[in-house]
């Protein structure tokens, strides 16, 4: 007898859902089972968040939405920091709640809490379904608000008496009918009647073909006006963010548009990897002392948030040029000379079809910001093959930047790499190169750790075949480390390195200059290796820079999931790295 759940997963495979990430829950157990009889890919996590990070990374990697389900109460908010990271990321997912039973919410059922209240400052959109009929509309239009616009989550509250069979529901509502009284019979006659509304209609609901969406198109003249600025510059700079990466195939129109302005691009989050690994207009380094220099900055998909100090690291003396789909993003904190709201690809494309042929009117400026990462690359490696000092007993292991250096090395061609940390990631961020458009995924401008085996158990499944890499913090791996389980149940092939120095790092590193106490900020030495032995993965430990390379040879090589782990040394390599 179909149900709700049919419903659900009807729209779902409409909308071409392959994966459907969750933890499960007698709310949401129609969802699951008809998910599966229609083909999709039921992926069950350890934690709910997890599930989130997943269906976000798919989401980033495929430019499509994607879809977690998760019970109720409990269920829901623990999915609170995974959604609203991807807000923050401007990813496009649909999740799916479970709810207490329609009638009985707010008068103490199970699991029973103000999920839209709780939900809502969180996601573009929250839509509470309250009768079947609703089902079909309801989800295709979260998947329509998802990616409209600026993209970010929707949340759809899915009652559990509207997921299961009439029949069953009705056998739970009868349990309330005894009693010969006035009182009883009213009930009875208003649970039957209830009963007969939330279903009414159901058999008509029919899910509708795949929603397609258009990206918004920037106002011409202001492209034009962008245009102009960049011809008139003579020390310009492109930064390129993640926003820059919404859509599907987002390197087939921002490479062609970047390599005809051709000035020097310095690219962040998502968009790391867009240009390859050595791509002659790609800056790597001391980007501020560029930004400095520039006479014009161009932000593409790029908010002027901390990470620029607040817009105060492009001088006023520079024209700034902001392409932006968030209008409230385009004027936060410094208003721009010229503000192009829409999709930052079309933008990029349009601006650059306007220009000359680059020929080599930047040629200088880009060699001169090369030869700064040339010789910061140099320094970077001269610090990592420097001989370690003494160490106290007890300490020790690999630098930092000789496990990055190392790991560069042993990336399989095409990886994905996820980041989970805080002071390695950043670390690594220096050294580690994609060598392809969305090849890297990190906690991004939320810093959520605990991102790591969500995003990598996405991108494995999004791009199967492809090897997936992550890079984990030991503080960052304690939260995610179960779903090593996730991974060898499913069967999915992913390598972790562990950098373990016992200690938030990036914390205690400026807590104890400015403190003096290291309070909250030591961790014991953990062998994270046999944790995820213990899960039935492949652990792997090394205690010096000797065994390294070999180890993370055993790792590229082996089949399964495996957890390296790296005793890894204290470094004053990103001293002051503490953000406001």
């Amino acid at each position: 007898m179909r149900h709700g759940g049919d419903l659900v997963a009807d729209v779902l495979h409409a909308q071409g859902v392959r994966f459907l990430f969750t933890l499960c829950g007698g709310h949401i157990s129609p969802i699951l089972v008809a998910a599966r009889a229609r083909g999709l890919r039921v992926v069950d996590t350890r934690h709910e968040a997890t599930a989130v990070f997943a269906a976000d990374a798919v989401a980033r990697l495929t430019g499509r939405p994607g879809v977690a389900a998760v019970t109720a109460g409990p269920g829901v908010t623990n999915t609170v920091t995974a959604v609203r990271n991807a807000r923050l990321a401007a990813s496009p997912l649909v999740l799916l709640g479970g709810a207490a039973p329609t009638v009985l919410q707010g008068r103490g059922a199970l699991q029973d809490i103000d999920q839209v209240a709780t939900m809502r400052p969180h996601v573009k959109a929250v839509l509470a379904v309250r009768r079947v009929t609703e089902i079909v509309p309801a989800l295709e239009r979260a998947f329509r608000l998802s990616v409209e616009g600026v993209p970010g989550p929707v949340f759809v509250e899915l009652p559990i008496d509207l997921l299961y069979p009439e029949d069953v529901v009705r056998g739970w509502y009868g349990a309330a009918r005894a009693g010969r009284g006035l009182a009883a019979r009213a009930t009875r006659v208003y649970l039957r009647g209830r009963v007969g509304r939330l279903f009414r209609g159901a058999g008509d609901a029919v899910a509708g073909p795949r929603v397609e969406v258009a990206p918004p198109v920037p106002d011409p003249a202001r492209v034009a006006a962008a245009a102009r600025a960049l011809a008139g510059a003579a020390r310009p700079v492109l930064l390129v963010g993640s926003q820059a990466t919404l859509g599907e195939d987002p390197a087939a129109r921002l490479v062609p548009a970047l390599e005809r302005i051709g000035a020097p691009v310095y690219l962040s989050g998502t968009a790391r990897g867009l240009l390859g690994a050595a791509h002659p207009l790609q800056a790597r380094h001391a980007r501020r002392q560029a930004l400095r220099e520039a006479d014009l900055v161009l932000l593409a998909g790029v908010p002027a948030d901390f990470r620029l100090d607040y817009g105060r690291h492009v001088p006023r003396s520079a024209r700034l040029v902001s392409l932006n789909r968030s209008a409230a993003e385009l004027t936060r904190n410094r208003r721009p000379d010229v503000a192009v709201a829409g999709d930052v690809a079309l933008a990029l494309a349009g601006a650059a079809a306007a220009l000359p042929a680059p020929g080599t009117r930047w040629s200088s400026w880009t060699a001169r910001l090369r030869q700064r990462d040339a010789e910061r690359d140099v320094a970077i490696a001269r610090e990592a093959d420097a001989a370690p000092p003494p160490a106290p007993p007890g300490e020790g292991g690999v630098h930092p930047l000789r496990l990055c250096r190392e790991l560069a090395a042993a990336l399989p061609p095409g990886a994905v790499v996820v980041g989970d940390g805080g002071d390695i990631v950043a670390t690594a961020s220096y050294v580690l190169r994609p060598d392809g458009p969305l090849r890297w995924l990190d906690p991004g401008v939320f810093g959520t750790l605990g991102v790591g085996a969500g995003f990598a158990l996405g991108a494995a499944l999004a791009r199967p075949g492809t090897p997936v890499w992550i890079v984990f913090g030991d503080g960052a791996v304690g939260y995610s480390i179960a779903e090593y389980d996730t991974f060898v149940r499913h069967g999915v092939d992913v390598v972790g390195v562990v950098g373990n120095d016992a200690s938030w790092a990036q914390i205690a590193r400026d807590q104890v200059a400015i403190l003096g106490d290291d309070v909250g900020t030591v961790l014991a030495p953990t062998r994270y290796d046999r944790v995820a032995a213990g899960f039935g993965a492949t652990g792997l430990h090394v205690e010096r820079a000797e065994g390294l390379a070999a180890a993370l040879a055993t790792a590229r090589a082996a089949t399964g999931p495996v957890l390296v782990d790296v005793r890894m040394s204290r470094s004053r390599f990103r001293e002051g790295s503490v953000s406001m």
